[in-house]
């Protein structure tokens, strides 16, 4: 099954996050990248990390903003989808957080991701994918979509995120 979390909302990490919980309460073996996040930037990540039955990594270079990074975002995508891809075999559930977002930035090249998409499915892999902006091809392809929808959020007042809420 392959499933999507996607909008301009929050939730999509969380539903990630749970959806890996879940997994692993049931026997699932479950592969969880991050593709945006540094390691030690959000408080999700200590808690995969240490959970037995988990294989996590965060390789991400941050949140992509500055052409001029291009490059060194593009290399730590590539890290990510090859820790991915070369741990695929051991996971019931792969999780690719911030998957969709690497995608749209063009850090993720669409046959990539295809390819693991493909990958999952030929070998009975759960496959959730998460981030803004999911491209029509992957809501087609997907067998269960999610759209968080943001109706209010503290940043439109100029609010800062909020640890431990937020990251």
């Amino acid at each position: 099954m392959i499933l999507l979390y996607t909008g301009d909302g929050k939730g999509k990490t969380s539903a990630c996050v749970g959806q890996a919980v879940r997994a692993h309460g049931r026997g699932l073996r479950v592969v969880f990248a991050q593709f945006m996040k540094r390691a030690g930037c959000a408080g999700e990540q200590k808690l995969l990390a240490a959970l037995d039955g988990i294989r996590f990594f965060a390789g991400g270079a941050g949140f992509f903003r500055n052409e001029v990074e291009r490059e060194e975002h593009r290399r730590a995508a590539l890290t990510v989808f090859s820790w991915a891809r070369e741990n695929l075999p051991e996971a019931d559930v792969l999780i690719l957080d911030e998957s969709i977002y690497a995608l749209g930035s063009g850090l993720l090249l669409e046959s990539e991701l295809r390819e693991l998409m493909d990958m999952a499915r030929a070998k009975n892999i759960h496959l959730v994918l998460s981030g803004r902006g999911a491209p029509d091809w992957i809501v087609r392809d997907a067998d269960l979509v999610t759209e968080m929808r943001m109706i209010k959020h503290p940043m439109e007042q100029g609010e800062d995120a909020v640890k431990g809420i937020e990251f």
